[in-house]
């Protein structure tokens, strides 16, 4: 059963959902919702460091994108792994750098992004979340094809995983980097890790 908070009232639903059927839910009051396998993930807001680690991965990214892409905070992506109306998966990511394109067509459309959409998809690590960022994300996101995935760890010192996709194999993890994370694929990136919570 599948209890769903929505402008104040609260719905059951005792089956799961499609991508579809997620979508036309519209936003929870409160906190965000995932869907994984047709079920509803709930999850609270962020803290205080991630939104400002959040807000300075955007800040350093901004002047660093190539004009055919742009970054995106917390938008649900269709990571497109069943077919349509089946029970669907639907993430919602800290950040995703997305070919620009597809905004202007998510826009036009009033549609969610899909994962080809997408070219790095970010998650900041909470206390809450490192498995499920470490591992669960880890693998949805490379059966999805999504070509990259950083994963940004708080815990001192501040590091990024890198992961690339690596054909059958999934994703190839890059050792933690701390200090500086600098990388020439997708594009020409540096990032200093050291200032996302000062």
């Amino acid at each position: 059963m599948v209890i769903v908070r929505h402008c104040g009232k609260v719905d059951f639903l005792d089956r799961l959902l499609s991508v579809a059927e997620y979508a036309a839910l519209g936003e929870p009051d409160s906190g965000f919702t995932e869907l994984v396998e047709g079920r509803l993930v709930t999850s609270p807001s962020p803290e205080r460091r991630h939104n400002k680690a959040l807000y300075a991965v955007a800040r350093q990214l901004e002047s660093q994108l190539p004009d055919h892409l742009e970054f995106i905070q917390d938008i649900d992506v269709d990571l497109g792994l069943v077919p349509p109306g089946e029970p669907g998966f639907a993430r919602r990511p800290d950040l995703i750098i997305a070919l620009r394109a597809a905004g202007e067509r998510s826009d036009e459309e009033d549609t969610m992004y899909h994962a080809d959409d997408v070219v790095v998809v970010v998650e900041i690590v909470s206390p809450g979340s490192k498995r499920t960022d470490y591992v669960t994300k880890h693998g949805e996101y490379a059966d999805a094809g999504i070509p990259h995935y950083w994963i940004v760890d708080l815990s001192e010192p501040v590091s990024l995983v890198a992961c690339q996709q690596a054909g059958e194999l999934g994703y190839q993890d890059a050792p933690a980097m701390t200090g500086e994370f600098a990388a020439t694929e997708p594009f020409p990136v540096k990032l200093d890790l050291d200032r996302l919570l000062s």
